[in-house]
């Protein structure tokens, strides 16, 4: 299994994208947590595939199956494991990749840590298909966070060459908002120029990435803590799991560079006897630690690797140099997909780093 140990919670993901099923184990859970099951449909739906003309033909309903650790209706504190099995798979489309390796892929990286013994069908456990667990995993901590008061909520800024406007409004009734789209975006115009670029690439056999900004409102100071355990490591460290992340970016980001120590600098203010600050230049992180503001980072995400475009690449069992025209069923653009799994994923870090200080008693 793939997994990943917080302070309090450990996570591990296993299976494959044409295998049998996924699925996730959840140990660390506080027990007595109602689970609200249609709020983790929702964000299910908004990540399977299927759902647009803009994504894959590959329909999964992503259902799941809870087989342990859920008792009642809520949880029991012990490991809590669950199942979504592939119902709709075309694994002939991936016979030529048996030999050849797909170029942006982890097909080559995968025979080599592997063997050769590696599942290459849809990209085995390499696949985006692995981020349909962790999305059902994140529902369970955003909906606990949630009863908090703690929101995450994330926008497509932008597509390619097009972004999204600026200026985003973090009330909960559009964070309500921009959380039931399927393509959040704040300009309705901009979302129109968007779509037609991945409309456009998906009639080129070719495809386009994108910029998603996230937001996590809420979180009060003082959790994290400096260097290994910063809060931005913690959040790289989950969100780098997810397939096709390319970079990721806090507060200002790289454009702090362009600023002197003065305009940088977010300065101290009292806003209704609370501690806040003029600006957010630091993405609501200072020395590794949460300082009441909203965290705000932005992610990188690469165009989908397959494509219907002649490429270069090598037959492995043959050692030698030849073509691939990837066949199968891909998205043109999978940024409006990855949203739910970023959200689910920077929420079981928060909720970890909460749990880590506070205790279960927090809940």
């Amino acid at each position: 299994m793939s997994s990943i140990i917080g302070n309090k919670l450990k996570i591990s993901l296993f299976g494959e994208s044409h295998g049998e099923a996924a699925g996730i184990v959840i140990d660390g859970l506080p027990p007595g947590i109602e689970l609200n099951l249609e709020y983790i449909d929702e964000h299910m739906k908004r990540r399977a595939p299927g759902q647009s003309v803009l994504s894959t033909p590959r329909r999964e309903e992503d259902k799941y199956s809870i087989v342990s650790g859920y008792f009642q209706g809520k949880t029991t504190g012990t490991p809590l494991c669950a199942l979504i099995y592939n119902e709709n798979i075309n694994s002939k489309d991936y016979n030529e990749i048996k030999s050849k390796i797909r170029p942006g892929h982890g097909d080559y990286t995968g025979f080599i840590k592997y063997k050769g013994f590696n599942d290459f069908r849809g990209g085995g456990h390499f696949s985006g298909r692995l981020t349909a667990p962790l999305t059902f995993a994140g529902a369970i901590a955003m909906q606990i966070l949630q009863s908090k008061k703690i929101y995450i909520v994330s926008r497509i800024k932008s597509i390619k060459d097009i972004s999204d406007d600026d200026g985003i409004n973090l009330h909960e009734n559009e964070i309500n908002r921009l959380t039931k789209m399927n393509f959040p975006v704040l300009s309705s115009d901009k979302l129109k120029l968007m779509q037609e670029k991945i409309s456009e690439a998906k009639e080129n056999n070719n495809s386009v990435g994108g910029v998603i900004e996230t937001y996590i409102v809420n979180v009060p100071a003082g959790y994290g803590g400096p260097f290994f355990d910063s809060v931005e490591s913690k959040l790289s460290h989950m969100i780098f799991s997810i397939p096709a992340v390319k970079g990721i970016e806090f507060g200002a980001g790289f454009d702090i560079t362009k600023l002197t120590g003065n305009n940088a600098n977010d300065e101290f203010i009292i806003t209704n006897n609370k501690i806040t600050t003029t600006t957010n230049n630091n993405g609501g992180i200072l020395g590794g630690i949460t300082n009441g503001m909203p965290i705000v980072f932005r992610t990188a995400i690469k165009p989908t690797s397959s494509i219907g475009i002649s490429q270069h690449t090598v037959d492995l069992h043959e050692m030698k140099e030849t073509e691939i025209n990837v066949a199968g069923r891909h998205d043109p653009c999978i940024v409006p997909r990855v949203i739910p799994a970023i959200n689910g994923a920077a929420a079981l870090v928060i909720l970890d780093l909460i749990l880590e200080r506070d205790g279960e008693l927090w809940i």
